[in-house]
């Protein structure tokens, strides 16, 4: 019986979606591997001393660290069959604004430090021929604005990477899932998860306003409510056919379909111009 529960794993658990997640799950019985960069506050948030709660320290941006973390996990559990890559470190500020140092910063979590860990669990998985890999994008996955440059530049990349995953691991029977919220009442935007540039530019005046914006008036506001998230991504999870990209939250929705009306007007104003460039 034992064999038949899932394991999962689970990065950046001590905070937001992914302690909601991992409490869930601890909830209905399965086993959770969750990692995050202190183990103590991992612990503590998490509160549960079971067998089937694994609190794991790692370092995502050092592929030693994670190698450790997985297989720890393997050790633990012998399996692995549901990953979550939902570590997140977020970061406004205009493009110019940014320091080389903090938009590396910024990928390094958010991409590098996803790939890190995909490639970590992906060998176990392709040995079972099963898994399911949830990546935790955002509705500015697919749309950005200004000041979100950078983060929303490391979500296009998460989406990127996980469409093409998707066909990639397909014939190994592993599926893939983008989890795409909007905006989520968790503690993000008041944590040491989002950052602004060290030396900001005056003349970007409203910039500087979707800083004050998102440091006073959003949190606590937010729409998407992270433990119906974590119910969904359970739900999901369960699916025979789970979706490769799947939008939470109204907000998510009515941004979603904004991009999409603008690539659609952008293409038809345009399509003398495209169809221009073929050989005749």
């Amino acid at each position: 019986m034992e064999n038949q529960i899932k394991t999962w794993f689970i990065t950046g658990c001590s905070q937001g979606i992914g302690l909601e997640l991992a409490k869930q799950l601890l909830a209905a019985g399965y086993n959770v591997a969750a990692t995050a960069r202190n183990l103590q506050t991992l612990k503590e948030a998490v509160g549960n001393s079971s067998p089937q709660f694994l609190p794991l320290q790692a370092d995502l941006v050092n592929e030693e660290s994670v190698s450790e973390a997985v297989k720890a996990a393997i050790a633990h559990f012998s399996a692995i069959d549901v990953l979550v890559n939902n570590a997140g470190f977020g970061l406004i500020g205009g493009i110019e604004e940014a320091s080389d140092q903090e938009v590396r910063a910024s990928f390094d979590i958010n991409v590098f430090g996803l790939l890190n860990v995909t490639r970590a669990v992906l060998p176990y998985m392709r040995k079972a021929s099963a898994g399911h890999i949830i990546n935790m994008s955002t509705v500015f996955g697919l749309i950005a604005g200004a000041g979100w440059g950078i983060y929303c530049g490391t979500k296009f990349a998460v989406e990127g990477i996980s469409e093409a995953l998707a066909q990639e691991l397909k014939p190994f029977g592993i599926s893939v899932t983008i989890i795409e919220p909007g905006y989520v009442r968790t503690n993000f935007l008041n944590s040491g998860s989002i950052a602004h540039p060290r030396n900001p530019i005056p003349e970007y005046t409203a910039i500087a306003e979707e800083k004050r914006k998102h440091k006073e008036d959003v949190p606590g506001k937010q729409i998407g409510d992270p433990q119906k998230i974590a119910e969904v991504m359970i739900k999901i999870a369960g699916s025979e056919q789970p979706p490769l990209r799947l939008l939470l939250g109204s907000d998510a929705l009515q941004f979603a379909n904004y991009k999409m009306q603008m690539l659609t007007e952008g293409i038809e104003a345009n399509k003398s111009i495209t169809l221009s460039t073929d050989f005749q």
